[in-house]
């Protein structure tokens, strides 16, 4: 034994500051007895190599409100960091957030094997089970009569017959096919607005330097996904566009980017890309053109686009990708409007240009279109509608009937989550017609509805669930990747010009030089965080009477990936079968959200 446990401290190269303590290794001795030795070996190794890098722990608020969690404090000398381990093989790493206050908490498991007649009779892993032996049948014309019972076995029988009913309210078990894969996921972010942008610049230096760092860096959520407004949108000090003059200047001869570019939205975005552990692909989207070309000559309100300028709003998007290319950020994808229908409804105050069906696809197909695809910047991607999953269908259906070479144009289509109360099915049907096209998720926030009576609500664990059971949707029908709204806001969730104040997952204290973070700022942690860019999503099967939310994608490297969420007051028992013969087992606690990484 002492020859081994040299051998593991030499295994994993145990660093010098290291926080090891010797009276551990006693204990995985007997691990290692009891349940193998190569399996709790590795597991072994994986637990001392985090312990010599361990991760800040949330510095944690109890809000003193009840029904709330806490939220985790950051200013310019501390803030909480998370890292991701690589399971060793035949292991996994479970990666825990709760109500109860659990960040990110981390623990282990081993993979389990049942025995081959045991096995699932599955057609993905027959070759590798041996064939088992036949089971004799049962004789027919046989009567199996109860054994005798007394009072007390009948007490004892409602007891089991109670315990029943409960193991299937709290048991769950599902079937991953990692074979069987569909779309390829784009990644995880948030939204560079100048409100964003502005409450981070109010930060200290350091206090900045952490703030990017925990949503960019290798110590955070790892984000490689961001929406930018082209020109102003509600979360601005005010309105505002390029190209504002001359009047009526179809050549946008003054067309030029505005100080919130170079002082807040630029800063940002390249101090992400610094510390960023993989390419930032950028989406860009307008709100309002210049309001002389549109019919009502104002920022927002019943209007659409004048059709003498058609030409000119293509050009004015080709512009803003070439101009912030002159200062290296790449646009990956550009939008065709932000939400269309928010300049047809008569309600709607803020920044918008409204379009119906058919317009929208004719300038698509007649000036958008041509101009961005023979332009230098031809792999820029077009992302249509960008609007509510309900008005989707509406949108491409018009835009196809009235000019069907749009949908040549079109390389996928934008939806935002604020009409989530239609199924989700809606996306899986448009994916079967346009099985060549993207579906990405533009934008999503909490607080943003008349019906709620709070805008900002601190700790809310409610709303970080909405988070965790939209993306889940959206990822199971064949949304490539999720964009949130303002990456930071103030307490009172602004600033907004027309004070259409709503959530974020970091609000910043500028007077205290310090930002909180929020409960979904971890929900979206759970999936950024553990799902990079390239990694397919797996179908998965449940085979129990009461499911669970989840999405399996399958990384690169072959490692599964499982997103679940218990959002039940009970603690429920999951056991996913990760293929015929082999198996994890995982508790999740009462309001619970884990990201559990298997290596098979």
């Amino acid at each position: 034994m002492d020859c081994l446990h040299g051998y593991l401290t030499c295994c994993v190269r145990i660093p010098a500051h290291a926080h090891v303590q010797l009276s551990v290794i006693p204990v995985e001795m007997a691990i290692l007895r009891k349940v193998g030795l190569i399996a709790s070996f590795a597991i072994l190794c994986t637990f001392l190599t985090v312990r010599g890098s361990e991760d800040k722990p949330c510095a944690a608020r109890d809000l003193g409100i009840e029904g709330r969690s806490i939220v985790c404090v950051c200013n310019s000398t501390y803030c909480d960091t998370i890292t991701r381990v690589n399971p060793a093989r035949g292991t996994f790493v479970v990666y825990t957030s709760t109500n109860a206050g659990k960040r990110f908490e981390k623990s282990f498991g081993e993979i389990k094997t049942v025995s081959a007649t045991e096995a699932l009779n599955d057609p993905e892993d027959l070759k590798a089970i041996p064939e088992p032996e036949p089971v004799p049948e049962w004789p027919q014309n046989t009567v199996l009569d109860p054994p005798p019972t007394t009072e007390d076995d009948d007490d004892d029988e409602e007891e089991d017959e109670r315990s029943a009913v409960g193991d299937l309210l709290s048991n769950v078990e599902l079937r991953v096919y990692p074979s069987v894969r569909y779309q390829t996921i784009e990644g995880f972010g948030g939204s560079v607005t100048d409100a964003a942008a502005l409450n981070w610049r109010n930060l200290s230096d350091a206090a900045q330097e952490n703030f990017i760092t925990s949503y960019f860096g290798s110590k955070g959520l790892e984000y490689n996904l961001i929406r930018v407004p082209i020109a102003g949108c509600d979360f601005s000090e005010y309105p505002y566009t390029y190209a504002e003059t001359p009047l009526h200047d179809a050549t946008l001869s003054n067309f030029s980017l505005s100080s919130h570019d170079f002082f807040l939205k630029l800063p940002m975005i390249k101090r992400a890309q610094r510390v960023a552990t993989d390419e930032i692909k950028i989406t860009a989207s307008t709100w309002s053109p210049p309001v002389w070309m549109k019919t009502n000559d104002r920022i927002t309100g019943f209007a659409q686009l004048r059709p003498q300028y058609y030409q000119a709003f293509a050009d004015y998007h080709l512009r803003f990708i070439e101009e912030y290319d002159k200062v290296n950020v790449k646009i990956w994808a550009i939008t065709t409007t932000n939400e269309p229908i928010n300049g047809i409804v008569p309600f709607v105050q803020f920044n918008s240009l409204g379009w119906f069906p058919h317009q929208l696809g004719r300038w698509l197909a007649d000036n958008l279109g041509p101009t961005i695809k023979n332009s230098r910047y031809n792999d820029t991607l077009i992302i249509a509608v960008d609007d509510q999953r309900y008005l989707l269908p509406v949108y491409l259906a018009g835009m196809e009937l009235a000019a069907p070479e749009s949908i040549d144009y079109m390389d996928g289509i934008a939806v935002h989550w604020y009409g989530n109360f239609f199924p989700p099915q809606i996306l899986s049907a448009i994916q079967r017609r346009y099985p060549e096209k993207i579906l990405l998720a533009t934008e999503a926030c909490e607080g943003s509805m008349p019906w709620n009576s709070e805008r900002v609500v601190h700790g809310s664990w409610r709303r970080a669930g909405t988070y965790v059971k939209s993306i889940l949707e959206d990822l199971n029908h064949h949304v490539v990747g999720w964009i949130d709204w303002n990456l930071a806001l103030n307490p009172h969730g602004g600033p907004n010009w027309v004070d259409n104040f709503v959530d974020a997952p970091i609000l910043v204290y500028a007077d205290n030089d310090e930002f909180i973070k929020q409960p979904i700022f971890y929900a979206m942690g759970h999936f950024a965080k553990f799902i990079p860019r390239g990694s397919r999503r797996v179908r998965v099967e449940q085979n129990s009477l009461i499911g669970i939310e989840n999405v399996v994608v399958r990384k690169t490297n072959g490692n599964l990936v499982i997103v679940l969420q218990n959002r039940r007051r009970r603690q429920m028992n999951v056991k996913i079968n990760i293929s015929a013969s082999r198996y994890i087992e995982i508790t999740m606690e009462p309001q619970s959200i884990k990201t559990v990484e298997v290596n098979p």
